[in-house]
């Protein structure tokens, strides 16, 4: 009984024990323990997702975020506790000193900007101040050359102990540079921020993704990160951007702005049936004279649209049944009076354009055709063509899928300023503000059958591959104006540019239809007298014109005259045009073929049974004129005819020099060499002319020289 009674005294006392030291560490040692446990301890930390890419409509990477680093050395590192803190110091100074010249010489290469010297003083100058966050070099670092850091001596101890350590940032990159700049959006410096423009800024909720929670924790002498809540990744956004025609049409603006010394230039290139923005450029020039993406112009810049609005003039008469396209106007001599301002044809100091009829109007876009006959049919009941234009959703703000549009600016006969002059001015493109994107959509509605569809930037959202949102076509005006309206507008639009002004915008491999423009700009209250004016030269069309694929507007903002919408803004919309339509193969390259033209090729001179494979496996028409042996070279000129190659033998002579014009490079000197003579090639192409003329005796070991082209 006294050993039980022993042992109960005993786990009694112990008990008792173990809560008074319970009680004086909640309470008396509260404080110091609570230090000690967030040394090891760190709750509730952030950890950021990766943010969503941007990608192009076929895949391309657009938009992505990259790690990039700042490199910081910590020369108290190493060893905590007050005993060894000595100790530990004096091996990592030894350690450091030993390396120094290492780690300096691995530097420079890595950054030969700066030198060796130069490293080795700011480190030596880091250890002095005994600095614990001393920055290694001033700029960030890509990943790659963080990795190559990583290889130094000490550098590549872990950061308690060696104390190199990073601060980390997730850096935007566009892998294109600055295609689509503007339109993909940018993002603040500092990314938590958000972004600021663009797809960045519009679609900024799913491609930030959301982020984790973690603490960390020392567990067996180890820091782990414990995971709360991961943290999910943004999903990527696939643009309607196509990169290969978004070159094309940055290339194509940037070459004329360049030429004419603009301001402002816009560009973009859309698909007809889903509205699909394949292509948007906005460039601006700097104070450098180069041009670069500033601004969304596309979109946001409100200016009076010029004759590119007489189309939608004219349908609305069309529509109301007050005209034909063969109703013909007196525009005298270029220059008519209007309610006591005169209205002037571009070529009044010419004599004007006399009588012509409605499709003539829009070819030579008569300002005098267009005014007088809304003037004459509107004057009394105006609303009724603010109307018609409204039918039309040229009022309606298009809600676009990213910020910064501009809202369409329509006048109505109930508006303070609405004068007499305002209609007939109005019909031409003048008091009132579009931007570029609507005028747009309205010329891609006549091009889809009346049916006028929402732009799109954005097709669907992705993430790890698979499609989780898309997109789809949204209509805003299922029908902008009748089938008649519409088969009689889409005829004249294609005869502007056969047989108008817009020739400029057309080839001879599709037909295009469109609409020029060209506008003085307003100076707001000092209006278009006040000193230098500046033009707006813009041409809006579709191609091609049988089977409308994609529409097009490129605008242009620029000083002084010469300003022509279809020798500026046409050329550049013709050289989009053919390069879009030679590279887009989902068109059949046999609507290609000029029906006016002779589709059968032009084949060099040389080996006719060579030629012959290859018009046999291209199923070209071909006539032989020569017995065919197997292993025999047989030499010759084709000819072409409407129907056929004919493939005619004219064997060289043995000892004579033969003719080579016309040949390529290769059965030249084949033929050339067989006969003993050396070859000297200058250019590239055909042979356009060779030194030794054809007939002469053949010297074994002679040069001739041939001029290709």
């Amino acid at each position: 009984m006294n050993r039980y009674f022993f042992i109960v005294v005993v786990m009694l006392l112990l008990g008792v024990f173990i809560i008074v030291k319970a009680a004086v560490i909640m309470f008396a040692e509260r404080q110091y323990w609570q230090e000690v446990a967030d040394r090891f301890v760190k709750e509730n930390v952030i950890v950021r997702p990766n943010r969503g890419n941007i990608l192009s409509s076929d895949g391309k990477l657009m938009a992505s975020s990259l790690p990039e680093y700042r490199i910081y050395m910590d020369f108290m590192s190493g060893e905590r506790k007050e005993k060894d803190r000595l100790k530990d110091q004096k091996r990592r100074d030894e350690a450091l000193k030993d390396s120094l010249d290492s780690i300096c010489r691995g530097l420079h290469r890595i950054f030969p900007e700066k030198s060796v010297a130069y490293f080795k003083r700011h480190m030596q100058q880091g250890r002095k101040k005994k600095s614990r966050h001393w920055l290694i070099y001033p700029n960030r670092i890509s990943y790659i050359q963080y990795k190559e850091v990583k290889r130094l001596p000490i550098f590549r101890q872990s950061s308690n102990r060696g104390g190199f350590h990073t601060q980390n940032y997730n850096q935007r990159k566009h892998p294109f540079g600055q295609l689509a700049a503007q339109t993909l959006g940018r993002l603040y410096a500092d990314t938590a921020l958000g972004a600021r423009n663009g797809i960045e800024l519009a679609f900024d909720s799913v491609l930030r993704g959301r982020n984790g929670i973690t603490h960390r924790q020392k567990v067996m002498d180890r820091f782990l990160d414990i995971v709360d809540i991961p943290p999910v990744d943004g999903c990527d956004v696939v643009s309607t951007i196509d990169v290969r025609m978004q070159d094309i049409c940055d290339k194509a603006l940037r070459d004329k702005l360049e030429e004419i010394n603009a301001y402002v230039g816009v560009a973009v290139l859309m698909e007809v049936k889903t509205g699909e923005v394949k292509a948007i450029v906005n460039l601006t020039k700097g104070n450098d004279g180069q041009y670069y993406e500033m601004n969304s112009n596309a979109i946001s810049d409100l200016l009076e649209p010029g004759s590119t609005f007489k189309t939608a003039s004219i349908m609305v008469a069309l529509e109301d049944g007050k005209i034909t396209p063969h109703t013909l106007v007196d525009t005298g001599n270029g220059v008519m009076n209007m309610h006591g301002s005169k209205m002037r044809d571009h070529n009044w100091y010419r004599g004007g354009y006399g009588q012509i009829d409605v499709t003539r109007i829009l070819e030579v876009s008569s300002n005098i055709g267009v005014s007088y006959l809304i003037d004459k049919y509107y004057r009394d009941d105006p609303q009724k063509f603010v109307d018609g234009l409204k039918r039309m959703s040229l009022d309606q703000p298009l809600h676009l899928q990213i910020q910064g549009e501009g809202k369409p600016n329509l006048k109505g006969p109930d508006e303070r300023y609405f004068a007499k002059t305002t209609l007939p001015w109005m019909s031409i493109g003048y008091e009132s503000q579009i931007p570029p994107m609507n005028i747009l959509t309205f010329y891609n509605a006549i091009a889809n059958d009346g049916v006028m569809v929402r732009p799109k930037f954005v097709k669907a959202l992705m993430r790890e591959g698979e499609v989780v949102k898309e997109y789809p076509t949204e209509v805003i005006n299922p029908k902008i104006c009748s089938d008649t309206t519409l088969a009689q507008i889409r005829t004249i639009l294609r005869s502007v540019v056969k047989n108008g002004l817009a020739k400029p915008a057309g080839n001879n491999q599709f037909d295009v239809s469109g609409k020029t423009g060209t506008a003085q700009i307003s100076k707001g209250k000092a209006g278009y007298k006040s000193g230098r004016t500046d033009y707006l030269v813009s041409f809006c069309g579709y191609f091609p014109s049988e089977a409308p694929k994609y529409s097009c507007i490129v605008s242009i903002q620029k000083p002084g005259l010469p300003a022509s919408g279809g020798l500026m803004a046409g050329s550049v919309f013709g050289n989009i045009a053919k390069r879009v339509y030679a590279q887009d193969l989902r068109f059949d390259l046999r609507n290609a073929i000029d029906s006016t033209s002779n589709p059968i090729p032009a084949v060099k001179a040389g080996e006719l049974q060579e030629a012959m494979t290859v018009l046999d496996e291209l199923e070209v028409p071909t006539e032989e004129r020569f017995a065919a042996g197997h292993g025999k070279d047989v030499w010759g000129k084709p000819q072409t005819d409407s129907v056929a190659v004919l493939l005619t033998e004219r064997e060289p002579q043995a000892g004579l020099v033969p003719n080579v014009v016309g040949m390529g490079a290769k059965d030249a000197v084949y033929l050339l060499e067989k006969q003993g003579l050396k070859v000297r090639l200058n250019g590239i192409g055909r042979v356009r002319r060779q030194s030794i003329p054809a007939g002469n005796r053949a010297v074994k070991g002679r040069t001739i020289a041939l001029t290709l082209k």
